[in-house]
């Protein structure tokens, strides 16, 4: 084991201190470690990714596009956020297609 020396911001410690206590029972080399080990995984998987998602309210008929299930005109879907990212799920090319989803699939994602 080797001690390393280094200084984080105040938003920083605050985020390393409530990740550990969730995830890792208080312990910040832990946490450090699978931050890092996730940041590592990610690497050379060039592509876009969904970052989030805009509510819209449909003016016509539509299935959602991850479960399929035919919603009605008037609902609220979302509609995804794509940013190029590094990420093993990245997809080459934006879909041409519409693309809306239910509010179970969102927080299901």
């Amino acid at each position: 084991m080797k001690r390393l020396n280094f200084t984080l911001d105040q938003s920083t410690v605050e985020l390393l201190n409530k990740l550990s206590e969730k995830y890792y029972e208080g312990n910040k080399s832990q946490t450090v470690r699978a931050a890092l080990e996730s940041l590592a995984a990610r690497e050379g998987h060039d592509g876009w990714v969904v970052t989030g998602y805009t509510p819209l309210r449909i003016d016509h008929d539509v299935q959602c596009h991850t479960c399929g299930i035919e919603l009605p005109e008037g609902k609220v879907l979302f509609r995804p956020v794509f940013e190029k990212g590094n990420s093993p799920l990245a997809i080459k090319h934006i879909p041409s297609e519409e693309w809306l989803d239910c509010q179970v699939c969102v927080e299901k994602t």
